[in-house]
């Protein structure tokens, strides 16, 4: 049988549980979407200063950096249903907070809700990362990653559009209370149609928490896998400079012409398009090479984004640079998905340490990205961004292995 993506392949097995988790998903990250746009302008407005804010996203990953190293053994055998649950609570509480710091502009209120962000987008990394690597067969994990970045990209695209328009017309507490309206919709489609999916996993005691341990089996990892957790790392700093220096440039455009406001729209529009494309390519072989061309490709897109200041240039610039980056994200999960179904129960390390360097990313990137920008401007600082990704992705095609090995017989003796 043919497991090659076709539209209609979406009615039933696995890709009809790839289009709920997605729909699902799609509510949340459209609630994550508004917030991601309207936080960093917020912070910014309230602490005077585009690195202060850096720092205070930053903290954010700081503390998924944190939840990298416990949740590989504490939700070592947890449900995907349970963890996409926990994210949704999260996201909750996230809201709750900023709805107090909206009140009482405090830096500690900043960093709870800084805390809880990160915690938020580890229960959902190691959520997706466990669906498709157990429900999803290995020749279909691109196309399936592909499907679920439509529906999170088509979110992005539209959250930062919905919360500018509600900031600017209603007020913050709207903005925050429509995101958590978003969230909660998430929560009844888990109730709705989330108990028929598949279970993939069945829930046990945790282990100990042993964060020694943890960092030895991933330098295990690291020394088999270091290329492909550099590529994410690269391509997570980008994104972090797109989210957290490119919403602030995104406001600040907006206020000279409403067409300004599209350059972060922009960044996320090609992912919702070219996500089907790159499901119905089927790609099961050459993954990481296209993930390091395509990230080669973004680079010099964005490198050009100091040499003209005109919108129309700057938003051709952030739509190339989407669309070079659509291509490598579903290869690059795609890849870490074959890793963790290889691994089998011991995967979860495998998803700590990939979701690690994403936080990694986003604990330097606001922090870089804010500290160059009070430097030079926004706009010069995703040129220099740029830069580096090339010549990152130039050194990584020359070393990268045709294939990742893994310590097969060592993995099994730590469980």
């Amino acid at each position: 049988m043919n497991r090659k993506f076709q539209i209609g392949n979406l009615l039933g097995g696995f890709w009809g549980r790839v289009l709920v988790l997605s729909l699902m998903l799609f509510f949340i990250y459209l609630g994550d979407g508004i917030l991601s746009d309207w936080v960093p302008s917020f912070v910014q407005d309230s602490t005077h200063s585009s690195l202060v804010m850096g720092l205070i996203l930053s903290f954010s990953s700081l503390v998924g950096f944190g939840a990298d190293l416990v949740f590989p053994q504490l939700l070592k055998l947890v449900r995907t249903r349970k963890l996409m649950l926990m994210a949704i609570g999260t996201s909750l509480v996230f809201c709750g907070v900023l709805l107090w710091s909206i009140v009482l502009p405090w830096v500690v209120f900043f960093l709870i809700a800084m805390a809880v962000w990160g915690i938020y987008y580890e229960f959902l990394g190691f959520g997706g990362q466990q669906f498709v690597s157990e429900a999803v067969p290995a020749t279909a994990r691109s196309g399936a990653w592909a499907i679920m970045g439509v529906f999170r990209s088509l979110a992005y695209f539209l959250g930062p559009i919905i919360g500018s328009y509600i900031a600017l017309t209603k007020g913050n507490t709207e903005t925050v209370l429509t995101a958590a309206f978003f969230v909660f919709l998430g929560y009844v489609i888990w109730l709705v149609m989330g108990r028929n999916s598949k279970k993939t996993t069945s829930e046990q005691n945790e282990e100990k928490v042993n964060i020694l341990r943890e960092l030895k089996l991933w330098w295990v990892l690291l020394e088999h896998v270091w290329p492909i957790l550099m590529v994410s790392m690269v391509m997570g700093l980008i994104d972090a400079t797109f989210w957290t220096t490119g919403t602030v440039l995104s406001d600040n455009l907006a206020k000279q012409n409403w067409l300004g406001g599209m350059f972060l729209p922009f960044y996320m529009l090609p992912m919702v398009i070219f996500g089907v494309v790159v499901a119905r390519w089927g790609v099961y072989k050459g993954k990481k090479k296209i993930a390091e061309i395509s990230m080669l490709i973004a680079g010099i897109f964005l490198s050009l984004m100091g040499v003209i200041s005109s919108y129309w240039f700057m938003l051709a610039v952030s739509l190339l640079t989407g669309t070079a980056l659509a291509v490598a994200w579903p290869m690059i999960d795609a890849v870490y998905s074959d890793i963790v179904q290889r691994m089998g129960k011991e995967g979860k390390h495998m998803v700590g340490l990939s979701s690690s360097t994403i936080s990694i990313a986003y604990i330097l990137g606001p922090i870089l990205a804010g500290g160059i920008a009070q430097v030079v401007g926004e706009r010069m600082t995703f040129s220099i961004m740029g830069v580096f990704m090339v010549i990152v992705a130039i050194i990584l095609l020359l070393v990268t292995p045709k294939k990742l090995r893994l310590p097969q017989v060592e993995i099994k003796t730590w469980d």
